[in-house]
C-alpha cells in the first residue's frame, strides 16, 4: 500500500507545548527570586530636646596650591618638606588648637596626589583622625 502525501498542507506549530514551556519558566523564576530580605536591623533612636553646646574649635586648614606649596592656616611654609609640615601642625596642636576638631585639606585641582597623601599621612601620625577634603559646589 502506497500512501501519497498531499503537498498543499502547511506545517503547523503546536501552541500547547510552547505555552507549557513558558508556564514552567514563569513558575521557575517566581520560585527562585527573592523578593525581600528580612535580615535588616530596625532600631528606634532616642530623642533629645537639647543640643550639645560644647565649644567646637575650627579645624586646622592645610592648603596646597598647584605647584605643591603648603600653607598651614593660610601661612606659607618655609619649604615643602614633610618635617616642616609636621612641625607647623604640631605647633598648632600644642597651642590654642589642642582640642581641634580635625584637619581640612584645600588642594588645588592640579596639585599632585602625592602632596595630598603627604598631608594625610602627617595628620594621621600626629593623631588627627578627622580629615576632610574641601570642595566647591558644582556649577550647573
Amino acid at each position: 500500500m502506497k500512501w501519497q502525501r498531499s503537498r498543499d498542507d502547511d506545517p503547523e506549530i503546536g501552541m500547547t507545548p510552547l505555552i507549557d514551556v513558558v508556564f514552567l519558566l514563569l513558575i521557575f523564576f517566581m520560585i527562585s527570586t527573592t523578593f525581600k530580605d528580612d535580615s535588616e536591623i530596625t532600631i528606634d533612636l532616642p530623642r533629645a530636646s537639647t543640643q550639645s553646646h560644647a565649644e567646637q574649635r575650627p579645624p586646622i586648614s592645610v592648603t596646597i596650591d598647584a605647584e605643591g606649596h603648603y600653607y598651614v592656616d593660610h601661612r606659607r611654609l618655609v619649604n615643602d618638606a614633610e618635617g616642616t609640615l609636621r612641625k607647623a601642625i604640631e605647633q598648632l596642636l600644642a597651642g590654642e588648637r589642642a582640642a581641634t576638631d580635625g584637619l581640612t585639606i584645600e588642594a588645588d585641582g592640579r596639585t599632585t596626589h602625592e602632596s595630598v597623601v603627604r598631608v594625610m599621612d602627617v595628620a594621621r601620625q600626629l593623631g588627627i583622625v578627622h580629615i576632610a577634603l574641601a570642595t566647591r559646589p558644582a556649577t550647573p
